[in-house]
């Protein structure tokens, strides 16, 4: 799966790097048309529509809405102010004099705006009416399950769209594990998310991972195949018997490796729960810091596994994505003389 090419002509790639910038862009004709049937349900900003007013020179909050606002008068504009109802620059403010500068965009909504919350330990690369990206540090979350309240990826981005709408919500496509750093994604519609899901195979063309594991592998490159079933604890491990659960394959390729240590780059192309630990453990040589899979390592203080690079189709327009994250630098100085 992972090293074939797209079938679609006429396609469009873009790279991106963790900070989210293009890298690089090369066009051999137009993208694909735009799919109606996911685009419709793409937003859904149109449902409580707001109203968008651009500063073309300085004045206070409240003058400023009282002079260009139709159809309200001064005690219902500061209702409106009180119930964070007002933006600036996407930011909700309560404050009547608050001064604006030429160039400032200013949103009435009739509801109201949530505040802006910082992002904990993850990063947006790329966001769109369909998806985002995100690069996700270790010991992150990526969703919770329904005992578990801590904050997540899910939980937080859930609350950065709804500062656009109420309404607007998140859609898992795939996970990484607490400890796993790296790209992933989510959807912005349930129509986004079921068409990716529904033709993964398909629209993913590279998920490439670092792993960082215990011992001196000798074989360069290698495949792991097995069937992984989840015992009564919890932990995935592989059958003995052909057919017993779900078939799993990984590709590996040894990137540098030292007495101690050995640095994989590991390509999926099957993507089961806990594959690659699975798989690692199985060879003789565990993940460096996953004690559940054998691990005896606590080198670098996490689990050594980074979700480096994620290429797919973009589910509206047809172009072909691919984002990186660097290998993190802990990872490396296990090798550094």
């Amino acid at each position: 799966m992972n090293n074939r090419k797209p079938q679609r002509k006429n396609r469009t790639k873009s790279t991106f790097n963790s900070a989210g910038s293009k890298r690089n862009h090369t066009s051999a004709g137009k993208p694909g048309s735009p799919r109606p049937e996911a685009r419709g349900k793409a937003s859904t900003l149109d449902k409580t529509p707001a109203k968008t007013y651009i500063v073309q020179k300085p004045a206070e909050l409240l003058s400023f809405l009282v002079e260009h606002v139709t159809g309200m008068g001064r005690n219902s504009i500061k209702s409106a102010l009180a119930r964070g109802q007002v933006s600036v620059d996407g930011v909700a403010r309560t404050v009547h004099n608050f001064p604006l500068e030429q160039g400032q965009t200013v949103t009435l909504s009739k509801e109201k705006i949530a505040p802006e919350v910082p992002l904990t330990g993850l990063r947006i690369l790329h966001e769109d009416e369909a998806i985002i990206v995100i690069h996700k540090d270790a010991g992150l979350l990526s969703v919770a399950s329904a005992q578990e309240k801590e904050v997540t990826a899910y939980r937080q981005l859930t609350a950065h769209v709804r500062r656009e709408h109420p309404y607007n919500r998140i859609f898992v496509l795939h996970r990484l594990d607490r400890d796993t750093s790296g790209v992933m994604m989510f959807a912005k519609s349930e129509a986004v998310q079921q068409q990716m899901q529904q033709a993964w195979k398909e629209v993913v063309y590279e998920r490439t991972y670092i792993a960082l594991v215990e011992g001196q592998i000798k074989k360069p490159e290698g495949t792991i195949s097995s069937w992984l079933k989840e015992s009564k604890t919890l932990k995935m491990y592989s059958s003995p018997y052909p057919n017993d659960g779900q078939h799993a394959v990984t590709h590996y390729k040894l990137l540098q490796a030292n007495r101690h240590f050995s640095l994989l780059e590991v390509r999926l192309e099957t993507g089961r729960k806990n594959q690659i630990r699975v798989h690692m453990e199985d060879i003789g040589h565990p993940i460096v810091g996953d004690k559940k899979y054998g691990s005896k390592s606590k080198s670098i203080g996490r689990l050594g596994l980074h979700a480096r690079v994620l290429s797919f189709v973009h589910p509206v327009t047809g172009v072909l994505l691919r984002f990186e994250s660097d290998t993190p630098k802990t990872f490396l100085n296990l090798f550094r003389d």
